[in-house]
């Protein structure tokens, strides 16, 4: 059933992906259009009135005494957070701090639907520890229960905490007490406002869609209008030719305070990913090849394969 489940959502989530990036031609695709386009200034009015609230104050944030690290994006998709993640989390651990990554833990093994509505109907709390991918020591969980994003970093870095909650104050509460950590890092959290303290927001802009296509969701990928990158403490600009001045004077628009650090993403090896064995970037030169992707934006990987000699006679995403 939960099979089934993902494989309809993933669908509804491909269809109209295309739809609003206008990649769906015909009168179905434009009417669908005008629908999303009404519900995202909905959308819209529900966060600037949720961020007004935590700025008055009617919405309380949490602080837990320890350094707070925001790595997020305003957009829905891949601009390279987990990737920025682990580079944060090794350098923070060789400095000395001990590092707990806090993750939602998207489309990892959710608790049963009964137990969650009855939750919800009863107005109990969430007394559930949040599940422990890694003590700094072992890696506990697979893939399916952590999810793909916390598993992944639990595996690279097995000295760092990862814990999986929907509630990362409580997360960060366990990391602090159970753990002794004293640095928490937010894997996709820039629009988490609950945990507070000592903050840094770092925000990761994609040079190749910036902004998406500028509308917020569901028309568009905008979580929240670019005047909201106002928070951002640092910005990373990912996936760099660069040729970033255009986009940089925009940022410098919305936030002239904040640091810009450029970066580049570049192949390093093919790996047999049943041997181990890896092999030099001239592999695919002048060979025909099946392209299978699980990413966000995949069309900047299939581009990637194009440029290093291989032709794409399949492509599947």
């Amino acid at each position: 059933m939960r099979e089934r489940w993902q494989k309809f959502t993933e669908t509804a989530e491909t269809y109209f992906l295309a739809v609003i990036l206008e990649n769906l031609p015909g009168r179905k695709a434009s009417m669908i259009r005008a629908v999303l386009s009404g519900l995202s200034h909905v959308f819209g009015v529900i966060v600037k009135l949720r961020r007004l609230l935590y700025s008055v104050r009617i919405l309380r944030d949490s602080t837990l005494g320890v350094q707070v690290i925001a790595v997020g994006n305003l957009t829905v998709g891949g601009t390279g957070k987990t990737p920025v993640v682990e580079k944060f989390a090794r350098a923070l651990q060789d400095a000395g701090r001990k590092v707990a990554i806090l993750s939602r833990g998207y489309r990892s093994k959710p608790k049963p639907v009964s137990e969650r509505l009855l939750d919800k109907i009863l107005l109990r709390e969430d007394t559930t520890p949040p599940r422990i991918v890694s003590d700094g020591q072992s890696l506990l969980l697979d893939s399916e229960t952590a999810g793909d994003e916390p598993y992944m970093l639990a595996s690279n870095l097995r000295d760092v905490v990862v814990l999986v909650d929907k509630d990362r104050v409580k997360a960060g509460r366990y990391a602090v007490e159970h753990f002794g950590c004293d640095t928490l890092l937010l894997d996709d959290g820039f629009q988490y406002w609950k945990l507070a303290g000592r903050r840094t927001d770092v925000v990761l802009i994609d040079c190749q869609q910036p902004f998406g296509n500028e509308h917020l969701l569901p028309r568009g990928t905008l979580r929240e209008p670019p005047s909201h990158l106002a928070r951002a403490s640092v910005i990373f600009l990912t996936k760099s030719d660069g040729k970033t001045a255009a986009l940089r004077d925009r940022i410098a628009l919305l936030n002239p305070r904040a640091g810009i650090i450029e970066c580049v993403h570049h192949p390093l090896y093919f790996e047999d990913v049943f041997t181990g064995e890896r092999r030099g970037l001239d592999l695919l030169q002048g060979r025909r090849v099946a392209s299978l992707s699980g990413i966000a934006q995949p069309e900047s990987f299939e581009s990637k394969l194009s440029e290093l000699g291989a032709e794409i006679v399949l492509a599947r995403r």
